[in-house]
């Protein structure tokens, strides 16, 4: 087997590919089908998602249950539970030169947090461990789209995901406009400082895919393969 170049931009020989977005945007879809699709050609393949960590997810539910959760300790909590999960599930397989896929990285701790009123340098600080992924998938579309695929998969809103324990509004719908709204404003302006890939989310998830798997082709040219999807779960 070839050995991998190391990554420019993080320095391990995997490469790590981080899909990002409003909840509703189809980036999880996105990035389930290109896993599949990747070691379907033969590559390594590991995949992780946000939160899935076992560290702090009970104190994390029964903090959110309890309304105990500032917007600082809402931010420490998660930066534990990436940090548990960066070591334990991203690092190794990015070391043994797996396509890392993940479905939300520090971005979205950058996102929400800045969106609760926490300092984003400050955040940026905490997140200082985690390396620049080589490609970062940007799911653009309008809070009033990702709100319609809500209610038409018929999901619960949760009360955090509305943003309530803000106080935006007292109407579940209106609260989640406004709170998404901001967590909207927030990707659109670290896009452009972090280069973020943007997708045009409004599109058919047929597009998306093949235009994924285009930009792909320069950077997993002459890659190492040996077929192999590992998950997190």
């Amino acid at each position: 087997m070839i050995a991998s170049t190391p990554s420019p931009h993080h320095g391990f020989p995997g490469r790590l590919l981080v899909f990002e977005g409003l909840d509703g945007s189809g980036k999880s879809t996105q990035a389930a089908l290109l896993g599949k699709w990747l070691s379907a050609q033969g590559y390594r393949v590991f995949f992780t998602e946000w939160n899935s960590s076992d560290l702090v997810a009970s104190v994390i539910r029964r903090g959110k249950k309890k309304g105990l959760l500032t917007p600082t300790t809402f931010s420490l909590l998660h930066a534990v539970d990436f940090a548990d999960r960066f070591e334990r599930q991203i690092l190794p397989p990015l070391r043994a030169g797996y396509v890392v896929v993940c479905d939300r990285y520090a971005y979205t701790a950058f996102v929400r947090d800045a969106a609760r009123g926490c300092d984003p340098a400050w955040v940026r600080t905490i997140y200082a461990f985690a390396p620049r992924p080589d490609r970062v998938f940007y799911f653009r579309v309008p809070v009033s789209i990702t709100l319609r695929r809500k209610i038409a998969s018929r999901l619960k809103i949760n009360y955090y995901e509305a943003g309530m324990d803000l106080k935006l509004s007292d109407d579940l719908y209106e609260s989640y406009e406004k709170f998404q709204g901001r967590l909207k404003r927030e990707y659109d302006r670290i896009a452009k400082s972090d280069a973020f890939t943007v997708i045009d989310s409004t599109r058919r998830v047929e597009q998306i895919q093949q235009d994924l798997r285009g930009d792909l082709a320069p950077l997993l040219q002459n890659f190492p393969t040996g077929a192999r999807l590992l998950h997190d779960g």
